[in-house]
Formats: C-alpha cells, sequence, structure tokens
C-alpha cells in the first residue's frame, strides 16, 4: 500500500475521533452520574493524577525529540506512542472525575484570575485542535512519510507541549478551590 493511501486510509476515521471526542467530553462534563441515581462518590482523588499524567506527558515529548534529534527512531516512536497512550489515560480520568463531582470556581482574584482564565481557554481551544494534529502526525511516521510526518511534527509538537505544561498549571492554580 502507498504511504499516502495509508494516511487517506486514516483521514475519515482521524476527523470523526477529532469531532466525537471533543463532543463526548462536553456531553459527559456535563453529567453527573448522580442524576441517574448512580450513587458515586466524587473521585476526588483524580485530578493531582491526571495532572501528573500531563506532566509525565510533556517529559515524554520533549525526550522524544531529543531522541529523535539523536536519530533514535526506535525510541522516539516509544516515547512518542507513550505520550499518546498518557494522553487518552488523562482523558479518561478527566471525564471520570468530571461525571461525579461537581464543577470547581476559581476563587482568585486579579490579575492572576485573568491569567488563569487565559491559560485555561488557550489550554481547552488548543486540546481540541492538537487531536487531529497527532493523529495525522502519527499516521504519517507509521506510513513511513518521515518527510512530512516532521513537517507536521513542528507545529504538533509544541502545540502539544503547550497542552501538557498548561494543564498541570491550570491544575496548581485552581487546586486551592477544591472542595
Amino acid at each position: 500500500m502507498e504511504n499516502t493511501t495509508v494516511e487517506n486510509k486514516f483521514k475519515t476515521p482521524i476527523i470523526i475521533v477529532s469531532v466525537v471526542i471533543p463532543l463526548a467530553v462536553v456531553l459527559l462534563f456535563s453529567i453527573r452520574l448522580k442524576d441517574f441515581g448512580i450513587n458515586v462518590e466524587p473521585l476526588s482523588f483524580l485530578p493531582p493524577i491526571y495532572a501528573t499524567i500531563n506532566g509525565i506527558t510533556a517529559l515524554l515529548l520533549i525526550l522524544g525529540v531529543v531522541a529523535i534529534k539523536k536519530a533514535n527512531r526506535a525510541l522516539h516512536n516509544k516515547l512518542m506512542t507513550s505520550a499518546i497512550a498518557c494522553s487518552v489515560v488523562f482523558l479518561l480520568m478527566y471525564v471520570a472525575y468530571h461525571m461525579t463531582a461537581e464543577p470547581t470556581s476559581f476563587g482568585g482574584e486579579g490579575i492572576i484570575k485573568y491569567i488563569y482564565f487565559f491559560l485555561l481557554i488557550t489550554h481547552i481551544v488548543l486540546s481540541v485542535t492538537i487531536i487531529p494534529l497527532v493523529l495525522f502526525t502519527y499516521v504519517r511516521a507509521l506510513s513511513g512519510q518521515f518527510e512530512s510526518h516532521k513537517k507536521l511534527a513542528k507545529i504538533t509538537f509544541p502545540l502539544w507541549l503547550y497542552v501538557a505544561v498548561t494543564g498541570v498549571i491550570v491544575y496548581l492554580m485552581i487546586a486551592p478551590y477544591y472542595v
């Protein structure tokens, strides 16, 4: 199978996943299990865990870039695959937490409030944007389209790193206001 054919084969599934995931998160974010008679204690232990996973994702991304700069393609592949796996685990924990807990309001005032909301909004917008970028970048590597992969990775990497790092920062900023 030709390399561009491989990417074309995955184009529709990637677009579908890239639309379905954010829509599912929005939908699930607004659902509380208790509203359906399911009495589950809030999974309040999850936010520090998924924030840590965001930090691990950032570290894996940086190590992945270092590995490829040292021409260690096998290690790069393992690190980037691990970063994707961490992102999936993060997403599952994030949704589970929000389905069991009430929303937490940021209690900071003044300039810190504006900084928090700037980071939160850019984090959310880019976390949606990054889904197809990561998936197309990954498929290009798997299909051997390394020049095309490299070109897209130069866009994907800094955005994904920003999402991972701001996820940790947003958590640290809101953590004092968790009930």
